[in-house]
């Protein structure tokens, strides 16, 4: 098992691109399972889950290729089984569900893993496909789902959820007759899965909007699609430039997707500028101090930014609030950013956190993807060596960013503990 040692207290300055979204990555290629006809994907981040997604594919009966950062899909003989051994590591394996029925009428995938951040249960997917026609049953940890045919139908989640609208979205393109789905999921991870679908011959319009209207179509065909840039990951690479008091020219960096981090991390002191090489990011002159922030669904400030921007308040100047209203369990960062000497106090779902002048170097431990890039972060503002461990969870979601980030003046190295 790896770990990340880093010296801290290097500003950072140069260049850094972004890589492939992995979040928009996995629901486009699950979708594969619906066409008629070879694709080829670019800009795919080359990740930990995206490989767990290629061999789920092929196991299924999607023939798969991956070679620097494109991959190739061809269909074959579809199979209806998700198993457990590689479903229980990736939380969106369950995104196969809704082709595998719009396909074959029936699918066995055992229920998700992923990281431990909270439940994020599967039952907004299964009340709209039992809408759709299809019916369930739980037997042995897995989810066995049948349909004769799926049919259009008018659902309405009880909140917007991501897999839920990307799964039933996939599902509906190939139905009879028309769905809507109400209260739909915004995030630009969702309209990039339409947008690819679109070009696949899909019937879809609302997407970007809380009415997501599809009319199903007989058969997909695809040719080349490029996957949009992963905006957490520029996110992050915004807040890595503030904590160590450096300037990065962050390319391929979604800003119009970022405006409401990139709002936030302004109101903290930071310079951020939309350029025609990409966006400069610097601190101001009057350092970082503290603001506050509320996590709530796209457009709102994304729960995937909130433990990066609590390294940053750290070490501001001034108090923060921070209030997590997606997922109960994530604040597991913040005893770990308490070693490192931040102050935080947590009461419910939310937390405050009074600026100290610098973190210094510890031993901390990673609970999950998002708090792995946090303690990456205050590593490399820290006084000292930071070594974080159980970094498998940052793998899955960051294409080597130690090596990105060495590129730009940090002292990182990855070792075996």
């Amino acid at each position: 098992m790896d770990k990340l040692r880093i010296e801290g207290g290097v500003p950072l300055h140069g260049t850094i691109a972004v890589s492939g979204s992995k979040n928009a990555a996995l629901p486009i290629l699950f979708a594969s399972i619906l066409l008629d006809s070879p694709a080829s994907f670019l800009n795919v981040p080359h990740l930990q889950d995206i490989e767990t997604t290629l061999r789920l594919l092929r196991m299924i009966g999607v023939s798969c290729e991956n070679e620097d950062h494109v991959v190739q899909t061809e269909p074959g003989n579809l199979l209806p089984e998700a198993p457990y051994d590689l479903v229980r590591t990736m939380r969106a394996s369950v995104l196969c569900l809704g082709p595998l029925l719009a396909r074959l009428g029936r699918a066995r995938v055992s229920l998700p893993g992923g990281c431990a951040i909270g439940a994020r249960p599967v039952d907004q997917h299964l009340k709209a496909f039992e809408q759709m026609g299809a019916r369930f049953d739980l037997e042995g940890g897995d989810i066995i789902g049948r349909t004769s045919r799926l049919r259009g139908a008018h659902i309405v989640f009880d909140m917007p959820t991501v897999g839920g609208t990307e799964n039933v979205m996939m599902a509906a393109v190939l139905a009879d007759g028309t769905t809507i789905l109400e209260n739909a999921a915004r995030e630009p991870e969702v309209v990039d899965l339409a947008k690819f679908l679109i070009s696949c011959g899909a019937n879809i319009v609302g997407h970007g909007t809380p009415i997501i209207t599809i009319k199903g179509v007989s058969s997909l065909s695809a040719n080349t699609y490029s996957i949009m840039p992963d905006r957490i990951e520029a996110g992050t690479f915004l807040a890595a430039a503030g904590i160590t008091k450096g300037k990065l020219l962050i390319k391929h960096c979604p800003y119009q997707e970022l405006e409401t981090v990139i709002n936030k991390l302004q109101e903290m002191g930071m310079q951020i500028t939309k350029t025609s090489e990409g966006v400069l990011a610097e601190l101001g002159k009057a350092g970082l101090h503290g603001t506050d922030v509320k996590t709530q669904p796209y457009p709102g400030f994304p729960t995937d930014m909130q433990a990066q921007i609590m390294a940053l308040m750290s070490v501001a100047s001034q108090s923060s609030i921070v209030d997590e209203r997606i997922f109960e369990n994530r604040f597991m960062h913040v005893p770990e950013l308490i070693r490192m000497g931040a102050k935080i106090t947590i009461s419910g779902h939310t937390a405050m956190i009074r600026g100290v002048s610098h973190l210094i170097g510890a031993q901390v431990m990673a609970s999950d993807l998002r708090a792995s890039a946090s303690l990456v972060l205050a590593g490399l503002a820290a006084h000292g060596t930071t070594n974080v461990r159980r970094i498998y969870h940052l793998d899955r979601g960051y294409e080597q960013i130690e090596k990105k980030l060495n590129a730009v003046g940090a002292r990182i190295t990855r070792e075996q503990q």
